[in-house]
């Protein structure tokens, strides 16, 4: 087993679980950088379109923030905001998956979208801290995540719709906080589950 993917399969502080995907070359590394970000910027416009409308307000609920949050933990801060990135700017240039398959730039959530950029970044750099090792530390990991996403998509809010800000954190805030607090429950359980299946030690 050469260097390389010996680093790659076996868990090692510092390491995201992207890290644990063997790579037998440095062709085959590179391959898999590329799969990695491309997937999770499908993975992030998927979720998107698992939407539901929430009345009197332009944000619907989506999958689309938990999805964003998972990247960023399970690929670490560079390859997340790659994939964000990527999401943003192809669904800018008109590809259909945003929430509720829109597309373009004049969408009053498009701030959520920046939010979550900046979020996969954070929550990324976490979890090469043993953020996502342990449940509470997973938990405060995507709490964290979920405050960056909102700390810009709410002013975005009210800014694109002419909202106050009482009213941007009315409409685009407080709906979400029960499903968020439900993603964070599902992440405590499922991502150090999957650290202790590959023999990580916390």
């Amino acid at each position: 087993m050469s260097a390389l993917t010996s680093a790659a399969v076996t868990p090692r502080p510092g390491a995201v679980l992207a890290d644990l995907l063997p790579a037998t070359s440095a062709a085959r590394a590179r391959a898999r950088e590329i799969a990695l970000v491309v997937g999770g910027a499908a993975l992030t416009g998927a979720a998107a379109q698992l939407s539901v409308p929430v009345p009197g307000s332009p944000v619907p609920v989506t999958g689309q923030t938990f999805a964003a949050l998972l990247v960023g933990v399970g690929l670490g801060a560079g390859r997340g905001f790659l994939s964000l990135a990527l999401y943003l700017l192809a669904g800018m240039a008109g590809m259909p998956w945003f929430a509720e398959g829109q597309s373009g730039a004049a969408m009053p959530s498009l701030g959520y979208v920046l939010g979550m950029l900046l979020a996969a970044a954070v929550v990324g750099t976490l979890a090469r801290r043993g953020g996502d090792r342990g449940a509470f530390r997973t938990a405060g990991t995507m709490a964290v995540g979920t405050v960056v996403t909102y700390a810009v998509g709410v002013p975005y809010l009210a800014a694109a719709t002419g909202m106050s800000l009482g009213q941007a954190v009315s409409a685009g805030l407080v709906p979400f906080l029960f499903g968020d607090a439900l993603k964070a429950a599902l992440a405590m359980g499922a991502l150090p589950a999957v650290w202790k299946a590959a023999g990580s030690r916390r």
